[in-house]
């Protein structure tokens, strides 16, 4: 910056004048103090600048109140934030000599924020009630005597209102004027000026005489009025007499513009303070619009102090005594209060007449308030009022936020600060203000553009108006002699908008749109007389804008105003580009101000006028109402942007009705479809009648209006004309953008764009003419059509296409006397007869022609979902012609895109005919199994087909996927139980209707069910859990189903008894071979009968105690049978009685010798697992559903090709479900699952890479529960897990469990086979491909082995090797359970050998355990280093066996724990060659006590259970192998180690 700085204006300090162009930084301390602030605008006042930044903030420098900073210390020379109007989006700043102006856009409407109770500055109510003996005083406008500032909540609740009274005061002058008195004797209002209330130094006090003639004057000839229809018409004759007062005055009269048109519905603002010449009504009469009081005034005079009393004497407002004059002068607190109080006094907030009967129409959106201009209230009255008519909309426009974040917003308001001396602050007194404040008459008034004079300001609104306020000393504010300190309506040219303004020292200048589109431009203000011959000789200034002879200059864009001098910006108009922009602009802005006057002159009177007909009409008509004013409110906002296009660099391309045509596309289509619905449903003739006599009052209105200008036209298609008006527009915008783009090269993408943008807009204008036509098409039939059915067929939206009236169109196989009537609609084709009619939804309706054989020589077949039959045309024309028009009704209804004309060239194409497979929604009405069920989704040909949910009335649902009609497929299925008052709910897959297949049912009792399905019922395997825990009887069954009931294999968990049965059963009931086992070790096998234990069986207590025998009830002996003691004494005999409970014996007790005892032992033990389910019968059913899902019926019969491709199919479908599922799959699955596309192939001979290929693809499919093999490992760990865990978990099981792992490895290796033909069977061997090349020593021999696991050269094919690394690791923690719990007492003496030997260091140990003395290490290496064993040392020698024989518990599989064994000898013998430095050979003598020490030092802690383990299920063929060898060895280490004991 540079120039003068006397007062920090440059922001530079201490300077007076800054001669150089000087950078200003700007930072903001809060976010960054970094980064500058970038700067959108600057405005300089005399001595302040302010700075508008990129983030809508304004940033303050210089001297003085104007800054709008919290701060006493001036000059202020580093810019600082106006803190007041943080947070808001402040759109433009302007600066007068000394103030500021700020355009703000207003808040998002809170509706329901509260108001706060009190005044945050002076804690008085803000809204207040007295109550007087026959009237309320209802009050809500709270005046803040602390004026100053104006807290952020309260102004932008519009709670507490800014003071805006209408009386003005004079610039010098001390004089009052009386108010002139007309013939009927009542006040009228021309502007009053009170005593000389201008704000200097101390004495702001005016004579108390002044005042109180002024108020008698005024107060005296108000009548009282009984009702409210009496004061409507004091208010008409008010009026009337008051615009003949105006127009005397030469000025225009102002009722036809009124102020509050678009005062935005906040229920609790009060409504915005108009002012103009017609305003000064005083407080006599207070508004009706919730103004601060309405006191009884009697006929005769009242003396003003009585007021002023009344006023300190109201209970409810104690902050607002005024002291009466100088006489009192304790109730002041300084000239600027007492100022404030006068202003209250005088000129209440009152509204101009006009918006006084305009809010009377619009009763719905005020509070409770007095009605009229009421001077005496009575209750009744108020009850009268308080009935708010509840059906009245009120026009604001409904904002699109899109719109308003595309264009300039038109909901702006306008905060001023500064020093107020000439009224320039706009809140009607001459106050300064130091903070930034709400001019409340500018709210709604759309204002888009501020500009400050010397001491007067200007603020342009989207309606082309120019309201101007502050000093007129040269008639710079374009209307009366006197200044004003509220904005009024400054005439600038009756007939033409004021487009731009520019504001000098003391002179203002208006850009006005011409007829010709050129901008005339206009001065107000200082006129010296040199000053050339265009305008008249008068030395004080013009008092009416003078046309300035511009014309000659041409297309001026943008004027600005210094101190006596102005520019104007003028473009070349090359090629009429420049007109044609003008042109839009111009006619854009007309356009805006006509659809306003529509609005508020036709509109919102005719939403007020009472009996409009039924409410559908009424909310048609509001849906018209709503939509009109969005249109309005875009047309402002793009008039508004235009402007100021205009001003910038006229851009083709930048231009918002290309930029963003959809906004105006969109815009004008919704208003034609809510205007032609209102047609459709004979809202023009339903208005008729009740609107007639307001149409008959303003028939010269609503022709100008609608541009009609012949006398014999009805009203109501004047009117119909009107609401058609702003279509007519669209053509317009064709027009002008046509005209644009012959500017442009035919090359260039302007043109490419201004052309198709203009054809865009004559299709969306040609195709709205055509849906006025339809509408008014289907408007004439429902006039002709029967009564009865016009009622329940008419809809708004419904169009007519075509019907048959004619009898061109009949139905096949009719009766002789039967009427059929067609009648196709835009979304429904209608079968009428005599008295009722069928409606079929055109979405759910498929049409195709007969072919010439069927005999319909011109027949249609309609097919909907519960009907087909076939229609017979009587011409081949009319067959074409009915099938045409149906399929383009049906695409239509499909696409839902009626109303849109199709945009750009490409979907232009119609398509011939309606896809066949389509989603749609209806409602059956006949079909007996979906009667009123309502179906929303995918169909073909009639049918539901695809996905879809399907609801019926009693709340039942499904959703899922249909098939030809039928739920098939995956489906979720909810049945509502209203006795539980819960729900059944099934998950799982369909076939033809029923459940069928996997799936999950839960059921509303708490019973879940998962597994198998057939025919809606349990069939297969599956499980079912019964209540939970907390539950009365939880419980588990998992096994196999036939019909709903349990049948087979199955495994019942009954957790209340603690106990477990796993057995056979049939329909529902334990029946056959079965094992119980208790919590309290209680074993059980043998037979059962209807859920009994019966006939033969063996029981076991925990203690070994044996009966053998016959049993008749659950734990009940009963018969024959043998009694074992744990010593092995036994009682045979007769048993009778509950096990537990005592049992009589008839019997032989045998005491058998010693050395009998320890063969007979076993032999009890060996009989267990006779009489249970051998393993290979179980599960079979998980089998069975495994061989299905590859296409085999049986195990083993079938077709590979054709398995695999089931395989492929359950792949991909599952993946399908899984993508539409909300889980979805991890990478690793989706990896996998592509891996396992591919199939391995074998070609030749089998070899071991053969083998490793389907190894590794059986380890990828396992993975994965969406492989057949996958979900057959997942149930059978399920299974084996839900048997022996918890109660299962009982020793004498293992053998059944180990029993049961090798029937699955059995078993899925057949299905591998089956799989994999080429692979051999088991144990056969796969010769090698090559022999191996790393030889080495064999341990117990010297000959070299090519492979340390096998006795000859080859690799054995066995189920075990192939499957139990897959299959172990998942059962490994059950099972390893159970052989721990069986070793237990082994182990306890084998763990005690250990922790007694393991406190021997190494040397004793070695010693103790005989190796000799030459494998015993000396030194050991240690970190690298080199230390001598000493007698000490402990855990030292043969670490490194130690730490690999204990990895042997963290493998899973036999053949791993020997690989671990293996290891550990191979590390023990590079440990002793390493400390004897030669070669030798192992004998098993020496080898043993050295393995015994590492086993030792090993501390395994169930090391027979592994040992055990490793017996039970190593490959057979290794046990004579060199692995086997080793492992008899870890065996035996196992039981010395326990015999150590006892040495």
């Amino acid at each position: 910056m540079w120039g003068e700085n006397s007062a920090g204006q440059c922001a530079v300090a201490n300077q007076q004048y800054v001669p150089e162009p000087n950078p200003v930084s700007i930072s903001d301390s809060e976010t960054s103090s970094l980064l500058a602030v970038r700067i959108l605008q600057l405005a300089c006042g005399e001595e302040h600048t302010l700075a508008l930044s990129i983030s809508r903030e304004i940033w303050a420098w210089g001297t003085g109140c104007q800054l709008g900073l919290i701060t006493t210390t001036f000059p202020v020379t580093k810019p600082q934030k106006v803190e007041h109007l943080a947070g808001r989006v402040v759109l433009q700043v302007a600066c007068g000599a000394f103030h500021s102006l700020a355009l703000v856009q207003c808040l998002p409407s809170q509706d329901l924020k509260p108001v706060p109770e009190r005044c945050n500055q002076c804690s008085q109510l803000l809204i207040t009630m007295t109550d007087k003996e026959d009237h309320v005083i209802i009050s809500d406008s709270h005046c803040c005597p602390l004026g100053v500032t104006l807290s952020e909540s309260q102004a932008e609740n519009q709670a507490s209102a800014a003071i805006s009274p209408s009386t003005e005061t004079l610039d010098n002058q001390g004089e009052v004027f009386e108010n002139t008195h007309v013939e009927n004797e009542l006040p009228v209002a021309t502007d009053v000026n009170v005593g000389n209330v201008q704000a200097t130094s101390g004495d702001a006090i005016s004579s108390q005489q002044d005042r109180e003639t002024t108020e008698i004057s005024s107060a005296r000839n108000t009548p009282s009025y009984p009702d409210t229809q009496a004061v409507n018409e004091y208010m008409q004759t008010l009026s009337d007499c008051s615009v003949r007062e105006n127009s005397e005055n030469g000025e225009k009269p102002m009722p036809s513009q009124p102020l509050v048109e678009e005062a935005v519905p906040n229920l609790h603002s009060p409504p915005t303070t108009s002012t103009s010449a017609l305003n000064s009504l005083v407080v006599s009469c207070a508004s009706a619009v919730g103004v601060r009081v309405a006191a009884t005034y009697e006929a005769g005079a009242l003396s003003l102090k009585k007021v002023m009393n009344f006023y300190s004497t109201a209970p409810c407002e104690p902050g607002a005594q005024a002291g009466s004059g100088s006489v009192a002068p304790e109730g002041l607190k300084d000239s600027r209060e007492e100022q404030v109080k006068q202003e209250s006094m005088q000129g209440k907030k009152s509204s101009s007449l006009v918006d006084i009967r305009e809010e009377e129409s619009e009763g719905g959106s005020r509070r409770l308030s007095l009605p009229g201009l009421l001077s005496q209230v009575s209750p009744r009255l108020l009850r009268k009022a308080a009935r708010v008519k509840t059906r009245t909309v009120v026009l604001t426009p409904t904002y699109s936020g899109e719109a308003d974040a595309l264009l300039p917003s038109l909901r702006t308001e306008v905060w001023t600060w500064g020093k107020g001396k000439e009224g320039q602050l706009g809140h009607g007194d001459v106050l300064p203000r130091l903070q930034p404040l709400c001019v409340k008459c500018l709210d709604g008034k759309e204002v888009i553009y501020l500009e400050a004079g010397g001491y007067h300001s200007l603020a342009l609104t989207a309606k082309s108006q120019v309201y101007s306020w502050g000093s007129n000393t040269f008639g710079q504010l374009g209307h009366s002699d006197f200044p004003t300190t509220v904005p009024r309506l400054a005439k600038v040219n009756s007939e033409n908008g004021v487009w731009s303004v520019a504001a000098g020292q003391d002179y203002s200048l208006f850009l006005v749109d011409t007829e010709d589109f050129q901008p005339g431009l206009y001065y107000s203000g200082r006129q010296d007389p040199t000053e050339g011959d265009n305008l008249p000789e008068n030395h004080s200034g013009s008092k009416t804008p003078v046309l300035l002879s511009c014309s000659k200059l041409g297309y001026i864009s943008r004027v600005t105003a210094g101190k006596d001098c102005y520019l104007a910006l003028v473009d070349k108009n090359v090629m009429g580009y420049i007109a044609s922009l003008h042109e839009l602009a111009t006619t854009e802005r007309r356009f805006y101000s006509k659809l306003s006057d529509i609005k508020s002159h036709i509109l919102r009177p005719l939403l007020s006028l009472d009996n409009l007909g039924t409410a559908s009409t009424v909310q048609l008509l509001q849906e018209v109402a709503s939509r009109f004013s969005k249109l309005c409110y875009l047309i402002g906002q793009h008039g508004a942007a235009l402007s100021s296009f205009l001003h910038g660099i006229k851009e083709a391309r930048s231009l918002v009705i290309l930029k963003h045509a959809s906004l105006f596309l969109d815009s004008y289509t919704e208003y034609c479809t809510s205007i032609t619905n209102f047609l459709v449903m004979g809202g023009f003739q339903l208005l008729a009648k009740p609107a007639i006599d307001f149409l008959n009052k303003n028939q010269e209105l609503l022709q100008d209006l609608s541009e009609v200008n012949d006398e014999n036209i009805q009203l109501m298609e004047i009117l119909n004309t009107l609401f058609f008006l702003p279509i007519r527009r669209l053509h317009n915008y064709a027009k002008v953008l046509l005209k644009l783009a012959t500017c442009f090269e035919v090359t260039s993408p302007e043109y490419q764009k201004l052309q198709d943008s203009s054809s865009c807009y004559e299709s969306l204008a040609l195709h709205l003419g055509r849906k006025r036509k339809e509408a008014e098409y289907t408007l004439g039939f429902w006039k002709t059509f029967p009564g009865k059915m016009t009622d329940s067929l008419r809809k708004p939206e419904r169009r007519l296409l075509c019907e048959s009236s004619n009898r061109a169109l009949s139905l096949q196989h009719a009766g002789r006397f039967s009427v059929n009537w067609f009648i196709l609609f835009n979304d429904a084709l209608v079968h009428a007869q005599f008295s009722t009619h069928h409606v079929f939804p055109l979405a759910t309706l498929w049409a195709e022609p007969l072919s010439e054989e069927a005999g319909g020589v011109n027949g249609l077949k309609i097919t909907t979902p519960e009907e087909q039959f076939t229609l017979i045309s009587s011409t081949p024309q009319e067959k074409t012609k009915w099938l045409r028009a149906i399929s383009q009704a049906v695409d239509q209804a499909l696409r839902g895109t009626s109303d849109l004309p199709p945009y750009g060239s490409g979907s232009s194409i119609q398509r011939q005919e309606p896809p066949i497979s389509r989603s749609a929604k209806y409602t059956f009405y006949k079909d007996p199994r979906l009667k009123d069920a309502t179906y929303d989704g995918r169909w073909l040909s009639g049918k539901p087909h695809g996905r879809g949910v399907l609801k019926w009335p009693d709340g039942k649902m499904y959703s899922g996927m249909f098939r030809n009609g039928l739920e098939d497929g995956y489906g979720e299925y909810r049945i509502p139980n209203k006795t539980l008052n819960k729900e059944d709910h099934y998950v799982g897959h369909w076939k033809e209707g029923k459940m069928c297949g996997q799936g999950v049912y839960s059921y509303a009792s708490g019973e879940v069910f998962e597994g198998c399905f057939q025919d809606n019922m349990r069939h297969g395997h599956g499980l079912l859990r019964s209540g939970k825990l907390t539950s009365s009887s939880p419980s588990m069954f998992i096994g196999q189903w036939v019909m709903d009931k349990k049948a087979g294999y199955g495994v019942f968990d009954d957790i209340t008894r603690g106990e477990k049965y796993m057995g056979m059963w049939q329909d529902d009931v334990c029946q056959g071979n079965g094992v119980v086992v208790t919590q309290f070790g209680l074993y059980y096998e043998g037979n059962f009968h209807l859920n009994k234990m019966m006939g033969n069986g063996v029981l076991l207590s925990e203690d070994d105690t044996i009966y053998e025998g016959e049993f008749s009830d659950d734990w009940t002996l009963s018969g024959k049978g043998t009694l074992t003691m744990p010593n092995g004494d036994y009682i045979e005999g007769h048993f009778s009685g509950e096990w537990g409970s005592g049992i009589k014996i008839t019997g032989t007790y045998f005491k058998p010798s010693l050395y009998e005892s320890d063969k007979d032992k076993p032999k009890v033990f060996r009989k267990l697992g006779n009489l249970a389910v051998s393993a290979d019968e179980k599960w079979k059913a998980v089998f069975d559903e495994c061989w299905h899902q590859l296409g085999c019926d049986n195990p083993g019969q079938g077709e590979v090709w054709k398995a695999w491709d089931n395989i492929a199919v359950a792949l991909t479908a599952s993946r399908r479900q899984h993508r539409d599922s909300p889980e979805t799959l991890s990478r690793s699955q989706t990896q996998t699952l592509e891996s396992l596309e591919f199939i391995p192939q074998h070609v030749g001979a089998f070899s071991v890479e053969k083998y490793d290929d389907i190894k590794k693809y059986l380890i990828k499919a396992c993975d994965t529960p969406l492989h057949p093999l996958g979900r057959l490992m997942e149930t059978l760990v399920a299974v084996y897990r839900m048997t022996y865990v918890g109660v299962g978990a009982n020793r004498r099981l293992l053998q059944e469990a180990v029993k049961e792992i090798k029937s699955y490895l059995k078993r899925i290796f057949q299905l591998v086979r089956f799989l994999f033909p080429e692979l051999p069977e088991e144990g056969s061997t796969i010769p090698l491909s090559a022999p191996l090349p790393t030889e080495r020593k064999s341990f117990c021999t010297g000959k070299s082995d090519s492979r340390s696991e096998s006795p000859e050269p080859g690799y054995v094919v066995t189920s075990s090797g192939l499957l139990l690394p897959v299959l172990l690791p998942r059962l490994y923690p059950p099972l390893f359970m159970l052989y721990a719990l069986d070793n237990d007492r082994e182990e306890d003496v084998y763990w005690e050998c250990v922790l007694r030997l393991n406190k021997q260091p190494d040397i004793a140990l070695l010693g103790f355990l005989g190796v000799q003395r030459k494998f015993w290490p000396v030194t050991l290496s240690i970190l690298g280093e080199s230390k001598k064993v000493l007698p000490t040392t402990k855990d030292a020698c043969f670490a490194s066996a130690v730490e690999c024989l204990q990895q042997i518990s963290t493998t899973f599989t036999p053949s791993d724990k020997l690989k671990v064994i293996q290891q550990t000898f191979e590390e023990i013998s590079q440990s002793v060659l390493a400390s004897l430095q030669e070669d030798f050979l192992w004998s098993m003598d020496d080898l043993f006590p050295v393995f015994l020490y590492v086993v030792l030092r090993a501390r395994i802690r169930n090391l027979g259970s592994e040992v055990h383990l490793i017996e039970d299920l190593m490959d057979p063929y290794l046990q004579h192998g060199e692995q086997g060898i080793m492992f008899t060895t870890l065996k035996a280490c196992y039981y010395q180690i326990q015999r150590e004991k006892l040495n």
